[in-house]
């Protein structure tokens, strides 16, 4: 009978890290398109958080309808939360979450006084154009490290906001 001997395991590639994660970019590409992701994933926190404040407060004769709508936005970008962190986890970082690190890192600012329901579209829709134009940048800036998954994930994320911000836009006639 043939001696078998355990085969060492592969080499990590130039680039890849301690925990041997080899997926196509060197380290400091994966670093860089996680700092991105996590800006990314701070403003679009600050925009969930503002819907979801406008869904609780919210008030007068458009109550019902602003208040479903909110509701589907707030909930499509809950999901988009998850995606983007677990995104920046794929990439071997720890995900940036905490309310001071999401204040600290978003550009979008949050709702600071009450609002009439007339205000907060227009606050949810400056906010939501605001996160579009972020995460166009987010996506060019991803290609450029041929980080294709997270590019892409900032393209579908352009998309989801760009549809709110319609939504918001056409409330205001």
């Amino acid at each position: 009978m043939a001696k078998t001997t355990k085969s060492a395991a592969p080499k990590a590639a130039t680039g890849s890290n301690e925990r041997g994660i080899d997926i196509g970019l060197a380290e400091a590409s994966r670093k860089t398109a996680a700092a991105i992701l996590s800006a990314a994933l701070a403003d679009t926190f600050t925009v969930y958080l503002k819907t979801h404040n406008a869904h609780w407060n919210v008030t007068g004769p458009d109550f019902q309808q602003l208040h479903i709508l909110f509701e589907g936005q707030y909930e499509e970008l809950h999901g988009s939360i998850d995606e983007i962190a677990e995104r920046i986890r794929a990439l071997g970082v720890k995900v940036p979450a905490s309310l001071a690190g999401f204040a600290q890192a978003s550009s979008i600012a949050e709702t600071a006084t009450e609002l009439t329901a007339d205000e907060m579209v227009r606050d949810l829709l400056a906010a939501n154009e605001q996160l579009v134009r972020n995460l166009r940048k987010a996506e060019a800036d991803l290609g450029e490290l041929d980080d294709i998954a997270s590019a892409d994930l900032m393209v579908a994320r352009v998309a989801a906001s760009e549809k709110h911000a319609w939504m918001l836009r056409s409330l205001l006639g």
